[in-house]
């Protein structure tokens, strides 16, 4: 919407012939207080939405780091070693010499029906 500068002198002279000039400075007070009133609320909600917005991102960085700094500490090969180093024979069965199948009476191998 553009206005020339003849149709702003139209609306300036209806103003002041329909309020009359002692009441232009105070309506003029008045709009410009609403305008501003306005532009604060505006604001207030560019604000509010701002901060409903950004709040999920950073609890998503928050658990991010989390998870770096537990992955700083883990070291599965430091756990894999320390299984084998701690390993001993739990029982005498790792000595036994392994039977084969064919020397096994008991076995009976893979059943089919």
């Amino acid at each position: 919407m553009e206005l020339s500068f003849g149709e702003m002198a139209l609306i300036v002279i209806a103003i002041v012939v329909l309020f009359g000039p002692d009441k232009l400075p105070s309506i003029a007070r008045d709009l410009g207080a609403g305008v501003r009133k306005m532009r604060g609320a505006v604001e207030d909600i560019k604000t509010e939405i701002m901060k409903e917005t950004d709040n999920p991102v950073s609890d998503i960085k928050k658990e991010i780091d989390k998870i770096k700094d537990a992955a700083k500490d883990f070291n599965p090969m430091k756990n894999l070693e320390d299984e084998l180093n701690n390993a001993a024979p739990k029982d005498s069965t790792e000595n036994k010499p392994l039977i084969k199948p064919s020397e096994d009476d008991s076995y009976e191998g893979p059943v089919s029906r």
